[in-house]
């Protein structure tokens, strides 16, 4: 791993909304960012073993996508316009049933190719087979936030947490750091009382948190109401989840007292807006969580979910954080009546520091000394972002996934002029295609 100096490049710290910085350098040493600031904030004694040259390019931290199944690129526009439990019921659980080892491992590398063609650099991911998956991350040099998902009834209940053991002893802190991981028991409705408490007895033993679905849908709501008379969230909290480090995907139907629960006991929230919408979930109070202190990061959930398309050249992805930042701001200002809801710079810290913190990541989020050099570098010189009045708010609005020139995760250069370097393109869609077809009886 040399050194890396990145020269003539505005640099979008994400301190703050003023933390701007023209003709700026980024000094990389290591996995670390040695020094931010002006074209004469070089430090001493730095010597670079690669230069960039940024000019026309804005520097900002990697995007971190808080919620997804990865190897759900499988199964992408294989079920689409079903409301959520017939979608999962009758198209999405009976297929994955029949996946095999190596389908995890393909649709996981499928997905992590379209991650940094569009500029994530970190992803949360609840799934099956997580050797397969936290293979596929290691090996495509992404960061990531791993837990085995886990249903609570029926005779795989007990597997599914040794499975997860096996993830957190095998594999937490593993890839140079770059993977971390979680607990995944799926949501309330799927895990009962007694199954959540023994996960949280293990979280709490092995020091990691908890990813779950939470009130993602009026159906879930109900049924919470009805088994224990309360809402998904203060169930959860009265069984003690929050007592550990939680991850709470979606939380689209929420209460004031819901809001307050979630913010004194700083949950971690998951907003997945185009999934949502898809499934037509609802709309998630995220501008009232916001106001309330709430953590709230975006998500994309899985790509058969949310197979959106980016007209812009070379770009048709369906795990797109510019995307999702786009939809996050516009379905706030509607669902709110208020045109100033949701301003650019709070729905980019959502995609960058903010779910940073979400996922529990002290060091990565914004560009600053001493933090993990996770960025990328987006190309300004396109039409539909001419002229510049406002960078942040050309990356919340106009920017495409296809506008990434360059990924950089842990100090090393991953996708460079939109070529990734540590996967086959092709071998990688070609082996995903054979996967799907076979699934699906082609």
């Amino acid at each position: 791993m040399s050194n890396i100096l990145i020269r003539g490049v505005t640099v979008l710290t994400m301190e703050s909304h003023d933390s701007v910085i023209s003709d700026g350098i980024i000094a990389i040493a290591g996995d670390r960012i040695a020094a931010v600031g002006l074209h004469n904030a070089i430090p001493a004694g730095f010597v670079a073993g690669r230069e960039i040259d940024g000019a026309g390019m804005v520097a900002l931290p990697g995007l971190v996508n808080c919620h997804t199944h990865a190897a759900m690129t499988l199964l992408r526009s294989y079920a689409d316009d079903l409301p959520l439990m017939k979608w999962l019921n009758e198209k999405i659980w009976p297929l994955e049933a029949k996946m095999q080892s190596e389908d995890f491992y393909w649709g996981t590398m499928l997905c992590c190719l379209e991650m940094i063609k569009s500029g994530t650099t970190t992803f949360a991911d609840m799934y099956f087979e997580m050797n397969q998956v936290a293979r596929a991350v290691e090996e495509s040099g992404m960061r990531a936030c791993l837990s085995r998902g886990m249903v609570g009834v029926g005779p795989g209940a007990g597997k599914a947490v040794d499975e997860n053991i096996r993830l957190v002893e095998e594999w937490h802190g593993q890839a140079g750091g770059r993977i971390t991981t979680m607990f995944g028991p799926h949501a309330p409705y799927t895990c009962p009382p007694e199954y959540l408490k023994k996960v949280i007895e293990l979280a709490a033993r092995y020091g990691v948190g908890i990813h779950i679905h939470v009130a993602e849908t009026k159906d879930e709501v109900q049924q919470i109401q009805e088994n224990y008379g309360t809402t998904p969230v203060r169930h959860l909290d009265a069984v003690g989840i929050f007592e550990v480090p939680t991850l709470a995907a979606h939380c689209v139907y929420l209460d004031k007292g819901d809001i307050e629960v979630l913010a004194e006991k700083k949950v971690g929230v998951a907003h997945c807006p185009e999934s949502n919408m898809k499934l037509a979930s609802g709309i998630s109070p995220v501008e009232e969580m916001l106001k309330s202190g709430v953590m709230v990061g975006l998500g994309t959930d899985g790509a058969s979910s949310n197979n959106n398309l980016d007209m812009m050249e070379e770009s048709n992805n369906n795990l797109d954080m510019m995307e999702e930042m786009h939809c996050a701001a516009l379905l706030q200002k509607v669902a709110c009546g208020d045109p100033m809801a949701m301003p650019s710079f709070k729905t980019l810290q959502m995609a960058t520091s903010g779910g940073a913190r979400v996922l529990g990541l002290p060091d990565v989020g914004m560009l600053k000394t001493g933090m993990k050099a996770d960025l990328i570098l987006v190309d300004l010189r396109r039409p539909h972002l001419c002229p510049q009045h406002d960078i942040i708010a050309h990356l919340v609005y106009s920017a495409q996934s296809a506008d990434v020139d360059t990924v950089i995760i842990n100090g090393e250069i991953v996708m460079e002029g939109r070529r990734v370097l540590t996967i086959d393109e092709k071998k990688v869609m070609a082996e995903a295609q054979m996967c799907a077809d076979r699934l699906v009886g082609k």
